[in-house]
């Protein structure tokens, strides 16, 4: 199975990579590092000479860009070269007046299609961060019956999708959206029993066709990004 390499050297020795033309899931409490997750993925893929496009629901582009630079990414030159594209729903949603709310919020209700709208047609990579705002008011029914549906227009179309859920989307829906992707990666921020210190680690909750980690990995993130500091063994 081909693979995209993650830029995560812990994730990327262990499994090689994402698998190609899947769905993968990332949820996580806030500051666990999904955003920073998801752009360290698009930048790689970018690297790879993969088309890459980053829908950011909440966050404008020039925020991201920010981030980028922390870790001293270079995503103005993957935007020059086409390689990567930033689709933002955050500033469509706030436009939206109460009166079109009112009269159209059946149609905007989980509308999760709109993610695909806009992408181009050689489109190989995407990260939806987050899909939560789009969850709003949506009974478990609704919600599985719109995620399945994205899953299956992302596999039709063969594109590697990073879905980021925020933590309390996760908390409602999070075992429904489990049974759909191919692979699904959590990252949390916990209590070191023996050192009494906080910590961040990363469960690999599955990942179909690929040997994967039973035990969490500890990760942090530095001027690198999201480096994993244990928990990994060579897949060799």
């Amino acid at each position: 199975m081909e693979r995209i390499k993650t830029g995560i050297n812990g994730i990327d020795q262990f499994t090689g990579g994402l698998p190609r033309g899947k769905t993968i899931l990332i949820t996580g409490d806030a500051g666990s590092g999904k955003t920073i997750f998801g752009l360290q993925f698009a930048l790689n893929s970018c690297q790879q000479n993969i088309k890459t496009v980053y829908i950011t629901t909440e966050e404008d582009s020039k925020d991201l860009f920010t981030q980028g630079e922390t870790f001293g990414w270079d995503i103005q030159s993957a935007t020059d070269t086409g390689f990567l594209r930033f689709i933002e729903l955050a500033g469509i949603r706030a436009r939206v007046t109460e009166a079109e709310i009112s009269i159209d919020v059946g149609a905007m209700k989980g509308n999760f299609s709109k993610f695909l709208k806009d992408l181009p047609e050689d489109t190989e990579t995407v990260i939806i961060d987050n899909i939560g705002s789009y969850t709003a008011k949506l009974t478990p029914y609704e919600f599985r019956d719109r995620f399945d549906l994205l899953v299956y227009e992302l596999n039709e179309r063969n594109i590697t999708a990073l879905i980021i859920l925020d933590s309390a989307t996760s908390r409602e829906f999070n075992e429904i959206a489990l049974f759909s992707v191919y692979g699904a990666i959590k990252l949390m921020k916990r209590e070191n029993p023996y050192t009494g210190r906080r910590e961040r680690v990363m469960d690999v909750v599955k990942m179909r066709s690929t040997k994967t980690p039973t035990q969490f990995m500890t990760y942090e993130i530095n001027s690198n990004g999201i480096d994993i500091i244990s928990g990994v063994e060579s897949n060799e």
